[in-house]
């Protein structure tokens, strides 16, 4: 038997590192997702090659990591069998999105079917609550990047906990959240902007 386990995470680059934990502990890649808000265009795959630029200095951020030295680049490519993968789409009331893995495709599934928000619908048809899943949907759409997994039953509490240590908490920002008036997540809503977006990661960190 298998449980889905999704952590929200404030960066890219915490989300990467639960990716490269959840394959360290041995889940497949096949079984790993990763959906990662993309209003300010940090990510691109036109032109004559995909571009990483989260800094927005039009210069790859993979190209400045390795010549600093840094771990940027690593943090695009350091769990390649499943970001190798990577590609953009549009999801209902988040915007653009950079995202590889099993749930895509299940979002898309949703979104086709009509169920809400293509997220919200692939979660909950995955076994995540709806209570949760909305909470998933909107942190996307504010800026946020979702790692879900399908894990055996025996070691989901262990790797939950070991994901739990960089990722948001679920509950603070539901709390959050409901005091500006939100109820739920809502697939008709426009987008944030890349100010926006920018704004609500700061607020994260």
């Amino acid at each position: 038997m298998t449980k889905v386990i999704s952590k929200l995470y404030p960066t890219y680059e915490r989300a990467t590192a639960a990716v490269r934990e959840l394959e360290a502990a041995g889940v497949p890649h096949a079984d790993i997702s990763i959906v990662a808000n993309n209003a300010d265009s940090w990510y691109s795959d036109k032109g004559p090659g995909k571009r990483v630029d989260r800094d927005g200095d039009g210069v790859d951020d993979r190209a400045e990591g390795a010549g600093t030295g840094a771990g940027v680049g690593a943090g695009i490519g350091g769990a390649a069998g499943l970001l190798a993968g990577l590609g953009l789409l549009a999801i209902p009331g988040v915007g653009p999105v950079v995202a590889a893995g099993w749930l895509v495709a299940t979002a898309a599934g949703a979104a086709a079917g009509g169920l809400t928000g293509g997220i919200v619908g692939a979660l909950t048809q995955a076994g995540v609550s709806d209570d949760d899943a909305q909470v998933y949907a909107e942190g996307v759409r504010r800026g946020g990047t979702l790692v879900t997994a399908r894990v055996k039953d025996a070691d989901a509490a262990r790797l939950e906990a070991a994901l739990e240590r960089s990722a948001l908490r679920t509950g603070d920002l539901r709390t959050n959240y409901a005091k500006e008036g939100w109820k739920s997540f809502d697939a008709t809503s426009k987008p944030y902007s890349a100010d926006e977006v920018r704004r609500h990661r700061s607020a994260w960190q």
